[in-house]
């Protein structure tokens, strides 16, 4: 296997470097000479995850695809914590991302399954609240380049950072109850009907057919024919003005007397 390096950190008084390697090592290099001090032996899998300590410039956390959460002595070479993420019944879920708290006492990691892990000391009441599984339902949709090769949202041919606040579902799509979607910046002030998202079946770029949140319906007003949505109703109607408005602006230009031409005079 040809080495090639998977992720790059600083420690947190920019002393040292650590490095994460494609055959699973972590390298701990001295910043000012280059010198390799350390070989950190223990993930099983590629490390995509390095973060140091906000303020202990020994340590540094590493998380990787093998499910694998280490907090290491980087001046040391040592393994002070190890953490596993097994999920039952699934085996382990690889980590995504970690950050610490601005105190250090805590971490908190996400998984491929949707998990948010906290660790830290203290009480876990305070995040009772959070669903198991979050994921936003935009997460996984294809995107598309137009004509002028811009990023566009296959599905709804929006720009991504245009189109609405997302929607929250677990890992298999269904949406989490309207409690939970007001955590959404952007929703959290949207009557219960708003929140009530609408699932359909979608072709994907593949072909294939996959259930997916496809806007915000009611069951009532999808009975009655009503406007299937009604942000998509606002803008429709803010536009339709927006060019009325235009329209009259233009006509009173074309009319306007040019140069003073025509200017009427008082007999």
């Amino acid at each position: 296997m040809k080495p090639k390096v998977t992720m790059i950190a600083w420690n947190q008084n920019d002393s040292y470097v650590v490095t994460a390697v494609n055959n699973h090592l972590l390298k701990v290099w001295n910043s000012c000479t280059g010198q390799l001090l350390h070989d950190l032996v223990g993930h099983a899998d590629e490390v995509f995850v390095l973060e140091t300590h906000p303020f202990d410039s020994r340590i540094m956390l590493s998380a990787g695809h093998d499910g694998n959460i280490f907090i290491w002595d980087i001046t040391k070479g040592t393994k002070t914590k190890h953490y596993f993420n097994m999920i039952e019944g699934q085996g382990h879920g690889a980590v995504f991302d970690c950050k610490f708290s601005p105190d250090g006492q805590h971490f908190a990691c996400t998984d491929s399954h949707g998990h948010l892990l906290i660790f830290g000391f203290g009480c876990s009441r305070p995040y009772e609240k959070i669903p198991d599984q979050m994921f936003f339902h935009t997460d996984y949709r294809p995107l598309i380049r137009d004509s002028n090769n811009y990023v566009l949202d296959e599905q709804t041919q929006q720009a991504p950072h245009l189109m609405p606040p997302p929607f929250l579902v677990d890992v298999d799509g269904n949406p989490h109850p309207t409690k939970y979607q007001r955590l959404v910046p952007g929703r959290e002030n949207c009557a219960d009907e708003h929140l009530i998202p609408q699932l359909g079946y979608v072709a994907t770029s593949d072909g294939e057919v996959v259930e997916q949140v496809i806007g915000q319906q009611t069951i009532d007003q999808d009975e009655q024919g009503l406007e299937p949505s009604i942000l998509d109703g606002m803008i429709r109607q803010l536009q339709l003005e927006q060019d009325q408005r235009t329209g009259a602006d233009q006509e009173s230009a074309s009319s306007a007397p040019q140069n003073g031409e025509g200017t009427p005079r008082r007999g």
